[in-house]
């Protein structure tokens, strides 16, 4: 479909060096501009102010939030007239960005390119759990020559809260080490990925059996302190619970003392309702807590996956077909 006049795309410059070769394939149709890591704007080389920047579609991932170019980021885009399209290098939407993109009447898409490496954290963080991690190194470190007992994942049972792309990766995951895995998500049904599925209405009636509980779902309404005194209270004794959704899904003073109380027996945690963590918070010497900063997509594929991705809404904007992970408006505004 030819075009009246080129589309400007915000895109962070080390992204555009990853995919500076698709783009120009595209020919005239777009003109890349380039934000910095201190957030100036360049368009075929000539400084441009954010005002007049005027992007139509930009791309909202990793090289933007984890650099000083969030800030300007989002005036160029939220200052802009002619925005349509924005895309997220991230599979939720509670940051407040993105419900701002929506209300300019934006099309906000998704990526589930980190969806590899969370489902491999998970199982990463359960299986140190169950092989006794924390003691191994410690009796390592002690030259300590002592033959530890561990726990099997074979047989044990799992509910898994949120069963999109995460979900089901941690799913297809823990059935391959002979597990059993509940699902839980809005439409219930049944999932290949799952031995059975059940709605949020149905999540505290199935944690008393539930060997391992993870939360992979985005902060919502309805999943805001999903996991609170209720639930913990009704988990079983020595169970691993692991949180790589958002750190609203938890209410983190019920959460410890679960601890205390023994169910859950071991949280792992990478999302916070708090990032970072304040330097005293219990959470960093909680001998039942494994704790990462938020660092569970950091994996060697996400960036050629989420490259991917947006590459392939690049030629299907262009070309006027419909995008790929369109978020729901209602959810993101959260209504």
């Amino acid at each position: 479909m030819a075009r009246e006049r080129p589309m400007r795309l915000l895109i962070h410059e080390k992204s555009y060096r990853r995919v500076e070769a698709a783009i120009a394939a595209h020919g005239p149709a777009v003109e890349p501009l380039l934000l910095s890591d201190t957030g100036e704007v360049t368009l075929n080389g000539l400084a441009l102010s954010l005002e007049d920047a005027r992007p139509e579609a930009a791309w909202a991932n990793a090289d933007v939030f984890f650099s000083g170019a969030m800030r300007p980021f989002a005036s160029a885009t939220l200052k802009s007239p002619d925005l349509k399209w924005v895309q997220s290098g991230a599979a939720g939407y509670d940051n407040a960005i993105f419900g701002q993109f929506v209300q300019k009447g934006a099309t906000l898409t998704t990526s589930h390119g980190q969806a590899v490496g969370i489902a491999d954290y998970v199982l990463w963080g359960v299986l140190d759990v169950y092989q006794g991690g924390p003691a191994r190194r410690a009796a390592q470190a002690a030259h300590d020559w002592n033959r530890l007992p561990y726990r099997e994942l074979e047989g044990s049972r799992w509910v898994v809260l949120g069963f999109g792309a995460i979900g089901q990766g941690v799913a297809v995951r823990a059935r391959a080490f002979g597990a059993h895995v509940t699902g839980v998500r809005r439409s219930g049904g049944s999932d290949p990925a799952a031995d059975r599925m059940v709605t949020p209405d149905r999540f505290l009636d199935v944690l008393a059996d539930a060997d391992v509980v993870a939360l992979c779902a985005p902060a919502t309404p309805e999943t805001r302190r999903i996991a609170n005194a209720d639930a913990f209270a009704r988990m079983k004794p020595g169970a691993v619970f692991v949180n790589v959704g958002r750190g609203a899904l938890v209410d983190e003073p019920a959460l410890l003392a679960g601890l205390a109380a023994g169910a859950p027996g071991h949280a792992v945690l990478d999302v916070f309702e708090t990032e970072p963590q304040a330097a005293d918070s219990p959470f960093w010497d909680h001998p039942q807590v494994t704790m990462t900063p938020h660092a569970a997509g950091m994996s060697s594929g996400n960036a050629p996956r989420n490259d991917a991705l947006f590459l392939e809404n690049l030629a299907h904007y262009l070309a006027g077909r419909p995008l790929e992970n369109v978020a729901d408006a209602k959810d993101v505004l959260g209504g």
